[in-house]
């Protein structure tokens, strides 16, 4: 193993050992507190609309100064630390025992123990809340979404999950991608002959590029978003930037959600602004732009009322200000018009890789 591989692994050993003593000191301050004669409280930053910032110099949102305590004096409170108390004893149980969860069994496995949640969204919003308090990603604590998005292209990485430590992997090995779990999350980079990364909003342009043999032709990792990439994947996508040093392209449909996919990437989320190391501020978004639409005369639908409303909060938003969002904005609005990927098919199966993938990477380099 390299020296990079090494500082890899101590770093990612290091961040387990950070997360479980971060889970032990929550539970001892609690028991603290109560040996104490005082009634258990908690103490975490106010996740409020009022509380979230935008940091230009970070180029994504951050919470502010305000926090909210709960304690177990309020009778309202009791609920939800409780709830929190549980969440914190099960990542603990995760960490400890390497092992990992979805979002959906913490929601099934807190029955178990009697602990209820009134739904799925109760249960992953007082995940957040642990995030806040520990200071650390739900990842960290073992806790993924459901996997989704893929990877495919010449990158070695060398797994480190139990029963499957030092066994490498090259990601050209699936024809259908790899996808983008909780042991590829975390596994090592061992090398790669890649020098870019496109991220790919849509399964049928993610598919045509790997029969047309994109990584080859360009060079390049392709990672499948599906849609808004999830936190995991966004991570993964941040450290190919970082610890590569990939220049990252993203390409997406011609709409305004599209153009919020992108962003996203970028800079990150309002729900997220706890967190860093989910965004990649350098990463390009290369189109569909509405721009795309008229230059290539592309097949495309009218906007709905829905979309223009949110072209218009896109208008406002502080991470939208630089001059190409805001051009791409206001020619969606001119023109009223939308498309998908899969509209460049008009020209032929391989249009969008023998001629546009070229002239965007050409334009926004």
């Amino acid at each position: 193993m390299g020296e990079k591989q090494q500082d890899d692994s101590a770093s990612a050993v290091k961040k387990k050992k950070e997360t479980v003593a971060n889970l032990e000191k929550l539970g001892q301050r609690l028991y603290d507190q109560m040996e104490q004669g005082e009634f258990p409280w908690v103490k975490m930053p106010s996740r409020s609309i009022e509380n979230i910032r935008y940091n230009p110099d970070l180029r994504q949102y951050v919470l502010g100064e305000r926090f909210v305590k709960r304690s177990a004096r309020n009778i309202r409170h009791i609920r939800p630390l409780s709830q929190l108390v549980w969440t914190a004893f099960f990542a603990h149980k995760l960490s400890t025992q390497r092992k990992t969860s979805t979002l959906r069994d913490v929601y099934y496995s807190a029955q178990a123990y009697q602990m209820s949640f009134k739904d799925q969204s109760e249960s992953d919003n007082v995940i957040t809340d642990l995030e806040t308090v520990i200071g650390l990603a739900r990842e960290d604590f073992n806790v993924f979404p459901e996997e989704r998005s893929a990877i495919f292209g010449d990158l070695t990485i060398e797994y480190n999950v139990p029963g499957y430590e030092g066994k490498r992997m090259n990601l050209t090995s699936h024809p259908d991608g790899l996808m983008i779990g909780p042991a590829l999350t975390y596994s090592e980079f061992v090398k790669t002959s890649a020098d870019k990364v496109f991220a790919i909003e849509k399964g049928g342009l993610f598919t045509r590029f790997v029969e047309e043999k994109v990584h080859e032709k360009f060079n390049a990792l392709l990672v499948l978003t599906a849609g808004q990439a999830p936190r995991a994947t966004r991570h993964f996508i941040h450290r190919l930037n970082k610890e590569l040093e990939l220049p990252v392209y993203i390409f997406t449909d011609a709409d305004p959600w599209g153009m919020h996919i992108a962003m996203v990437i970028i800079s990150g989320s309002a729900n997220a602004a706890h967190l860093r190391d989910l965004t990649t501020p350098d990463a390009i978004w290369s189109g569909v732009w509405a721009t795309d639409i008229i230059n290539y005369d592309l097949p495309s639908d009218p906007l709905t009322e829905i979309d223009i409303k949110r072209l218009h909060e896109l208008q406002r938003d502080p991470r939208y200000k630089d001059e190409l969002w805001q051009r791409e904005i206001k020619i969606f609005l001119k023109i009223r018009k939308k498309a998908e990927q899969e509209a460049f098919s008009r020209y032929g199966l391989t249009y969008i890789v023998d001629e546009y993938l070229p002239a965007k990477l050409e334009e926004t380099r």
